[in-house]
Formats: structure tokens, C-alpha cells, sequence
């Protein structure tokens, strides 16, 4: 992307076993399966493909039953490092799964607001504008993420996965790869001299400097007693770079628009803390006396959102996708205007 930044504002073929209520064991198990690779499922490992279709099956069991050859491709033992080709048939022996707990479904406000927000779409890929508080995956004592949301609005498309993460609080551009082939060609452009351009618009506290275009700090991740994950500038860590470019100075604040050019944990919000000009709303490495105060004129979240992406598809044709800033935001800017 070139120039100053104009900001606008898998069919499942598993049978599984449902547990009746109160059960901790099934009585039950599935028939023997011969599964068909089809091309979405092409160059991935035998172990990968198992773990990925076998939900809820603990990853030993998976290894030992390969490991004792009760999996087949094509009638013949494998190896779990065995790279699956289209028209295989994988044997699946009986295996037996328990549901411990029924599967969350979106509410209807939840699927209306991700219909809604979904910027582009074709067979192979989707754009959507994620909202603010929303993981993009469950786990860790959520349920319910945005791709879980996605595969249940999306019952006929057998692969649905997440090309790269955005945090929870964080809005904005996020790619899902409808097709296994996508996922490779897009996961190939986030690697090395990266050929995919994100900008971010984020608001920082007090005036950003002119002359600050690149923050280069190495970052390095470390985790806390508590489990919480932090993020802080060390020679120790990961070489990190990041563009900032001011689009608005304010009174107290300054808009930004940041283009990461690495993909760090946390690499923006922790850049601008390191210059001195922390994100509003960010309770993780903000002020907390200025956050309320920014809190009692109107922000309330974070302040950072994925505003555009770029970047060629495998036909050759650039794509560029852009999400408006999200109301909460934009309303909190007219304030400050």
C-alpha cells in the first residue's frame, strides 16, 4: 500500500457419541470410518489430520491406535508423519468419544453483528470486522470465539480456519481461510519479508512525535505468576519493528496509524509504551488514572483497530479490504473534535 493512509470511517464425516447428562464414560463407540482426502486436506500430516477431525479424542490415544497400524491409508500401515494425498482413504478404527459438555451455539445478536460484518467473501477466503471482545478462538475459559462462531454460521463449508490472531479487545480486518490451500498460500505471505500490509489506527496519550516513524525494539514474552501473558522490550527478545505515522493531534491524545512489520504479541501497544505514548484503554500496559479519565469522555475499550489489509491473491489481483472504525470509536472522536 502506498501513500498516507485514508482512514474511512468441514462437512463432518465423525460420528460421534453424545453422553447422556451426568455421564462421565461412553458405552458407545463409533463404526469403523473411511475418510477421503479431498484437496482442502491435501500435504497435511496423517497425526494432524486426525487430531483435527477427532475432536475430543486425547492426542496419546490417536498416536497409539496409529502406532499399532489400526489406521489404514489405502489398506496400508502409516506413519503419523505420513503426508496425506487427494483420493487417499483413511481407515478410522472405532474410537470411543465422550461429550462432556453440549456445544455453544452463537446467539441470534451474535450472528446477526458477524453477518454484518463480514467486508469480503469468496469461496476461498473471508474478511470480517471483528468486534471489540471478542476472542478469536475459545479456550482458556471461553467457550465460544469468532471462528467456533463462524463454523456453526457456516455448516457447509468443511474447512474454516484462522490465518493469523487479533486480541480480544482489539477490532477490525481478520482473514479465514475457507480452503486448506488458501491457509498455506496466506500463511506463506505473514513469513519472512512479509507481503501482506496491515495498518492499525490506534489512539496514544499525549503528542506523538513527528520524527518517531519506526519504533525497532526487540520484544520478549514472559508470563506471570498468574498466568498472565506480558510483553516488554529486551535485547533478549524477538526482533520487532513497527511504522507509526500521525493522522490527528488532539488536545491530549494523538491519532496514530501503526503498520507492523513483524508480528509480535502485543507489538503495537508495547512500541508505543516504549516511546511513552501509551494506548488508551489499554488496562494491560496503560495509565489506569488516565484510562478513567478517558473512560469519563467516552472510550471505554481499547483503542486499536486492524483497519485495513493489502495484499495479492494467488490469481494476482490485489486485494485491499478496509473496516470503518467501529461507532464506540468514531463517536469518541467526534467528542474529542
Amino acid at each position: 500500500m502506498s501513500g498516507p493512509f485514508k482512514p474511512i470511517y468441514p462437512p463432518r464425516v465423525l460420528i460421534v457419541v453424545t453422553i447422556p447428562a451426568g455421564s462421565t464414560k461412553s458405552t458407545h463407540s463409533a463404526k469403523v470410518q473411511y475418510l477421503v482426502i479431498d484437496e482442502d486436506s491435501e500435504g497435511q500430516r496423517l497425526d494432524n489430520f486426525l487430531l483435527s477431525k477427532l475432536k475430543g479424542v486425547p492426542k496419546s490415544l490417536i498416536y497409539r491406535v496409529i502406532r499399532k497400524g489400526e489406521v489404514r491409508i489405502n489398506k496400508g500401515r502409516a506413519k503419523p508423519e505420513r503426508k496425506l494425498q487427494a483420493g487417499d482413504s483413511v481407515r478410522v478404527p472405532p474410537i470411543r468419544v465422550s461429550q462432556e459438555k453440549p456445544e455453544v451455539k452463537p446467539s441470534g445478536n451474535l450472528r446477526s453483528l458477524l453477518e454484518a460484518s463480514v467486508l469480503y467473501e469468496s469461496k476461498e477466503l473471508m474478511v470480517v470486522n471483528k468486534p471489540s471482545g471478542l476472542a478469536v478462538h475459545g479456550g482458556s475459559g471461553i467457550s465460544l470465539g469468532l471462528i467456533e462462531s463462524l463454523r456453526q454460521m457456516r455448516p457447509e463449508n468443511s474447512f474454516m480456519e484462522l490465518v493469523h490472531r487479533l486480541d480480544r479487545d482489539t477490532s477490525g480486518c481478520i482473514l479465514v481461510a475457507k480452503k486448506r490451500s488458501m491457509l498455506v498460500y496466506l500463511q506463506g505471505l505473514f513469513r519472512g519479508v512479509k507481503q501482506i500490509d496491515k495498518r492499525y489506527l490506534a489512539l496514544v496519550r499525549g503528542r506523538w512525535p513527528n520524527r518517531a516513524k519506526v519504533i525497532d525494539a526487540s520484544l520478549q514474552k514472559n508470563e506471570l505468576s498468574s498466568g498472565e501473558r506480558m510483553v516488554r522490550v529486551s535485547l533478549e527478545g524477538k526482533p520487532s519493528k513497527t511504522e507509526f505515522d500521525v493522522v490527528k493531534r488532539f488536545e491530549e491524545v494523538t491519532l496514530v496509524q501503526a503498520k507492523p512489520i513483524t508480528g509480535r504479541t502485543h507489538q503495537i501497544r508495547v512500541h508505543a509504551l516504549h516511546k511513552g505514548h501509551p494506548l488508551v484503554g489499554d488496562d494491560k500496559y496503560g495509565n489506569d488514572d488516565f484510562n478513567k479519565q478517558m473512560k469519563k469522555q467516552g472510550c471505554r475499550r481499547l483503542f486499536l483497530h486492524a483497519a485495513s489489509l493489502q495484499f495479492m491473491l494467488p490469481d494476482g489481483q490485489s486485494l485491499l479490504v478496509q473496516a470503518p472504525l467501529p461507532e464506540e470509536l468514531q463517536n469518541f472522536i467526534d467528542v474529542l473534535e
